[in-house]
């Protein structure tokens, strides 16, 4: 993102491969992230427009004893129903969107690189082009499927069919390699983890 002499990065990465990890080090150095999945939790918080359209659109059924939506519930109702998940997305995506735009535009005046982490970042990339959010580079977090798998089935204590599954739910990493500007490896330690990021970090200064 050009505007305010910002530079704006994308993360992301596929489930297990470690992109929280790597948003964690790239904070510990100093710069800022953006993190699009805590500003989703946000716009959805009690009684803010998105909850209150929610609520209107598939009852008080989904809230929980303390009026929060009950995201269990709600995920039943979307996952299983490719209409139900369009509403709410009719729903939830202005308000998302436009909250991180805003977020963008209000640290680009004293920062001249900011990262944004995104889980589904080329899921929804039409979604950023539309907002005007637009990346000067993306970094994916990359393993191989194997080890994918094997942390997943680590991460959570499940059987490897089950983590095979919520790996192929996802859009194959692989496209999402041929589709970023830099690769960062986390097959390895933690050591060599960082050293990719530093590497990255001043080709950016």
């Amino acid at each position: 993102m050009t505007q305010n002499n910002c530079r704006l990065v994308g993360l992301t990465g596929g489930i297990s491969t470690g992109k929280s990890t790597v948003s964690k080090i790239i904070m510990e150095k100093g710069y800022t992230v953006i993190d699009a999945d805590k500003i989703a939790r946000e716009v959805v918080e009690v009684n803010k427009p998105a909850y209150l359209q929610i609520v209107e659109e598939f009852g008080k059924e989904i809230l929980l004893d303390d009026k929060t939506i009950d995201r269990k519930a709600l995920g039943k109702i979307i996952f299983s129903n490719k209409e139900n998940r369009e509403r709410l997305n009719n729903i939830t995506h202005s308000y998302i969107f436009e909250a991180i735009r805003l977020k963008i535009n209000e640290l680009c005046f004293d920062r001249a690189i900011i990262f944004l982490d995104i889980p589904l970042l080329f899921e929804q990339y039409e979604l950023w082009e539309k907002y005007n959010i637009i990346f000067d580079e993306i970094w994916l977090v990359y393993l191989d499927k194997n080890t994918q798998i094997e942390r997943l089935m680590k991460r959570d204590g499940i059987l490897k069919e089950e983590a095979l599954g919520k790996i192929e739910s996802q859009m194959d990493i692989n496209y999402k390699k041929t589709k970023s500007s830099n690769i960062i490896d986390n097959s390895g330690d933690i050591e060599y983890l960082k050293e990719q990021i530093d590497k990255l970090l001043k080709g950016l200064i």
